[in-house]
């Protein structure tokens, strides 16, 4: 994930946390604010110790950020967003997760449509 599309201070967490809204589903929470002066979207994940030990927490962190990296084309413009693992995302596939990520974004009504690529024959 690009160093511009990363939330990194706890300051920012904290903002998009006591002024932006929410949406959630069984796997995941999703906190998200607008912010007008961004260009991009700028994205953080939070995975509590109760998940598990540090290995099943960095796996999910890997895994969120794969989804967010490769479908960056999808997600909001001008946006802070945090992504809250909850306790059934430890157990979940790649693919089992992808969908549940899109469905919070979805219901949170900020992801796009997905645009066609030219194929190169």
């Amino acid at each position: 994930m690009e160093k511009k599309n990363r939330l990194t201070k706890r300051e920012y967490f904290d903002k998009v946390y006591r002024h932006g809204k929410s949406a959630a589903n069984h796997q995941f929470v999703l906190y998200y604010k607008f912010q007008p002066q961004l260009a991009s979207f700028r994205f953080g994940v939070s995975v509590s110790k109760k998940l598990g030990n540090a290995v099943v927490r960095n796996r999910i962190r890997r895994v969120l950020k794969e989804i967010v990296r490769l479908n960056a084309a999808r997600m909001p413009r001008g946006y802070d967003l945090i992504l809250i693992a909850r306790k059934p995302a430890a157990q979940m596939t790649y693919h089992e997760m992808e969908k549940s990520v899109f469905h919070v974004f979805k219901r949170a009504s900020l992801l796009q449509k997905k645009e066609e690529v030219p194929r190169r024959d």
